[in-house]
């Protein structure tokens, strides 16, 4: 009889021996439930793989980040499978996992209506009562042809094999460089194959593990996100691995439908997209425009007593600017076409940097100015395709708070330490909290000395650690010409938004031979930075508008006060108050129009204003006013006095009521 040959595994910290032929849901006492898969030597993999010797095996929770993408990429199957039964001859595309949830793309001969998602979601709910076994099943590339014949957009992933990076959205799911894996969809008792797709895995082990999940909603999507390619239907939904954990994530979704910044606008009068104007391009109402001047005007402030230098810069530009800096090579399809005028081709601009270099080359330059820190309120414009706009959010023409800073080499590390914490102290007053920050590295693909990668990579974490603000290290994840920090904020509903930027650039000042003179009086090459804190003025604005539903802090809000009458003999007082509060800076109306008194305040309560002051006879004999506030609090007989100083505090202090 000969003895079992045994393996040598990592597992909680300990080495422990294992039989040969030991799956990872062995190894790990997995119940397939709570533990859904594995994680071997980082890489995920399936509860009925085998261990490897010497790996260091870790378990992935079905609550995990992991273990969701899991659950979500498992669920885009079985809705897969349950289209295909209920509709023969759809063509499957791409299912990935995504942030919430997952989608499945579908050429079919009709879009799919409300209808068609009950049914698919009724055939799906059968299809996890069944159990039916994940299975994992490597093939040749031939026999993945030969058994997906009827699938020409499986075929099309299988002859991008190994460039799965470059085959458009959630390809890289399918396929990869190293062999083709099938997933079967397992009948439970009988073993027979119910349904297949081509998969790298990992999987659940059985749809029954999946706890809750629920169809979104339809669309339509270009397959590889190219409009040179047919258009699929695509299926949104979601799924949790509690249904509570699906319950708060469809409030919140309920709740941000609410602060939907789409819908403020128009109901606060604050922006809207004329069609005669076109797609993404925004005009600014009276109430939007306050806000944004007090934005724009406050951040100019605390940049210039940051020691930063205020420039402006043209909208439009030469293509030999482009060229130069490499947009027209790199960018050109979401930049606008040219115009041809004398000769030339001009631009608009899709970024600013090109134009501060101009400015740092426009005379010769000493390592005494360094730092030198340009800022700029630039408007710009990107052609976005008109499938992905969304309001402020993504739009085609809007203004960036751009600064760039050129910096000594040995200067990089303590600017950068210096530029993140401003950023975070301005966020701050805008009321923001909730941090979080990425790292990212190197990739594959780059340009440029590694020596000066890693030093740059270097400061970057220099200043992420002085910040104590919480980061994960993006491996892999910067941009081919640069690494970068992207600070992420919190809402008030639990959303992340990415926001701020810190990238460290070396290629620019090369390509634009930029030059100062250092202390020993040779010319040296600055580092460059390139620093976005709101990212846009218009993304911004949107972002803290869904934050506070509408209600903006009184130093952010359109209107800060309105006075209400309760008769028309009380105007004259109200408008003395109001000269008072416009004398102290503070944007305050009188309410003056026919309706009741109870009409006028639902009316302010309705436009979010955070200070009503009501007067009567006896708030005038007493030389005061009624105080309300947005909550409806409110308090009688406070002298005029007091009120002022309690609004001007409040927005001076930037506090939120």
């Amino acid at each position: 009889m000969s003895a079992v040959a045994h393996l040598r595994i990592t597992l909680a910290g300990a080495e422990r021996a294992v039989a040969a032929g030991t799956t990872y849901g062995e190894a790990l006492s997995a119940d397939g439930t709570t533990v859904i898969a594995a994680r071997a030597d980082g890489e995920l993999k399936d509860l009925a793989a085998e261990v490897g010797d010497g790996e260091t095996v870790e378990p992935v929770e079905i609550g995990s980040d992991d273990g969701r993408a899991i659950l979500r990429h498992s669920t885009a199957h079985v809705m897969a499978q349950a289209v295909q039964d209920l509709f023969p001859h759809a063509r499957l595309g791409i299912g990935p996992p995504v942030e919430n949830g997952f989608y499945y793309d579908f050429d079919v001969e009709q879009p799919f209506t409300p209808d068609d998602l009950k049914r698919i979601e009724k055939r799906m709910r059968e299809i996890v009562k069944q159990g039916q076994a994940f299975s994992r099943r490597p093939v040749t590339d031939g026999d993945a042809r030969e058994e997906l014949a009827a699938e020409p957009y499986k075929l099309e992933l299988i002859g991008l094999k190994g460039g799965a990076a470059d085959a458009g959205e959630g390809a890289s799911v399918e396929v990869g460089a190293g062999e083709l894996t099938i997933y079967d969809n397992l009948d439970p008792k009988t073993g027979e194959r119910r349904w297949r797709d081509l998969c790298r895995g990992p999987h659940l082990p059985t749809t029954r593990v999946i706890p809750a999940f629920k169809l979104m909603r339809t669309g339509g999507a270009y397959w590889r996100g190219s409009e040179k390619n047919p258009q699929l239907q695509r299926i949104y939904g979601t799924a949790w691995e509690s249904r509570e954990a699906q319950d708060a994530y469809l409030t919140m979704l309920a709740e941000a439908e609410r602060r939907d910044h789409r819908k403020l606008g128009t109901e606060l009068d604050l922006f809207s997209f004329p069609a005669e104007i076109g797609g993404g391009l925004a005009v600014w109402h009276p109430k939007g425009g306050r806000v944004r001047r007090v934005m724009e005007e406050y951040s100019r402030v605390r940049h210039e007593e940051a020691g930063y230098e205020f420039v402006v810069t043209p909208h439009l530009t030469k293509s030999s600017l482009f060229e130069t800096s490499g947009h027209l090579e790199w960018y050109a399809d979401g930049m606008y076409p040219p115009m041809e005028m004398e000769g030339a081709k001009y631009y608009p601009k899709p970024m600013n940097c090109p134009f501060h270099i101009t400015i740092f080359k426009a005379r010769g330059r000493s390592y005494r100015e360094l730092p030198l820190r340009m800022f700029e309120l630039g408007t710009v414009y990107r052609f976005e395709k008109s499938g992905v706009l969304h309001g402020l959010t993504r739009a085609r023409g809007f203004t960036q708070d751009d600064a760039h800073i050129f910096v000594t080499p040995d200067q990089l590390a303590d600017e950068l330490a210096s530029l993140l914490q401003f950023v975070i102290d301005l966020l701050r007053d805008y009321g923001l909290t909730e941090f979080e920050a990425e790292l990212a590295t190197r990739p594959e693909k780059f340009v440029g000395d590694p020596a000066e990668w890693d030093e740059a990579t270097a400061a970057l974490r220099h200043a992420l650690d002085k910040s104590g603000v919480p980061y994960i290290v993006a491996e892999g994840e910067g941009a081919f010409y640069a690494p970068k920090i992207d600070v992420h904020i919190r809402d008030a509903i639990g959303r992340r938004w990415q926001l701020s930027t810190l990238q460290v650039d070396f290629q620019l000042p090369q390509r634009f031979d930029m030059e100062y003179q250092a202390a020993d009086g040779t010319r040296r090459r600055p580092y460059m930075i390139h620093r976005a804190l709101f990212g846009s003025v218009e993304r911004f604005f949107a972002i803290l508008l869904e934050h506070y539903a509408g209600a903006m802090p009184p130093w952010l809000a359109p209107v800060q006060v309105v006075g209400i009458p309760i008769a028309d003999a009380h105007v004259p007082h109200l408008k003395a108050v109001a000269e008072q509060l416009a004398a102290r800076g503070i944007r305050v109306e009188v309410d003056e129009g026919d309706e009741r008194m109870q009409k006028k305040i639902r009316n302010a309560q309705k436009a979010k204003v955070p200070f009503m002051l009501l007067a009567g006879d006896d708030d005038i004999a007493a030389g005061a006013v009624s105080f309300r506030y947005r909550s409806g609090e409110q308090k009688n007989g406070v002298p005029v006095d007091e009120a002022i100083e309690e609004i001007t505090d409040a927005v001076a202090r930037r506090v939120q009521v």
